[in-house]
């Protein structure tokens, strides 16, 4: 079973390219929705020791904790010790799942992709690309968000420069989402073709 690994920095349509993914038939375990579903679940109690105050009925507060993380940088390790362990368990119950169903491929959505080593658990990559400019108009239209806060997130992340260069395939989200249906089309008939002819299973 090939894993594709699908990351992008903030802004650049990861999301949207994930989805296009899905609607093709590829099955897609999405890091980010295991955070939310974490953070309302096993994950709350430990991150509140971490960061009192963040769990409000049961669930952590997202713009709490993102408030305590802009105050101390360094939190952001600690949270990482606590969440990724998790997040973890989930993708290898995910990838069990889809090797029982008999799934030729399958995406792993991985916002930090390279920034956790986890370019390590894939065969190919998947970036999710546009021009900067676009980025940041996509960003900064979201609700409640900061250049202040745009560059702390921008800070964190690999630059989009270097992850292109690692990237098995581009795909350039700055145009049509039709455009962006065709290019992911591409990928997956050129993986079909690559998993045909290589004829061996992958773990």
């Amino acid at each position: 079973m090939l894993k594709i690994g699908l990351t992008g920095s903030i802004g650049m349509g990861k999301s949207t390219t994930a989805k296009l993914f899905a609607e093709a038939g590829v099955a897609v375990n999405d890091s980010d929705a295991v955070v939310h579903d974490l953070y309302a679940g096993e994950a709350a109690p430990l991150v509140d020791a971490a960061f009192p105050g963040t769990m409000k009925n049961g669930a952590i507060d997202r713009q709490e904790l993102g408030r305590q993380l802009a105050r101390d940088p360094t939190g952001f390790k600690r949270l990482e010790q606590i969440v990724h362990p998790l997040v973890r368990k989930r993708e290898s119950e995910f990838l069990a799942r889809q090797k029982e169903a008999g799934a030729d491929m399958v995406v792993l959505d991985i916002p930090l992709l390279f920034e956790t080593g986890a370019e390590q658990r894939v065969d190919v990559i998947v970036v999710v690309s546009a021009d900067p400019q676009v980025q940041r108009q996509r960003v900064l239209a979201r609700p409640n968000m900061t250049e202040e806060k745009f560059n702390m997130i921008l800070s964190r992340q690999t630059p989009d420069t270097e992850k292109r260069r690692r990237a098995d395939y581009i795909v350039d989200s700055g145009h049509s989402i039709e455009a962006a249906r065709k290019q992911v089309a591409d990928i997956i008939a050129d993986l079909k073709r690559r998993i045909t002819k290589e004829d061996v299973p992958h773990a």
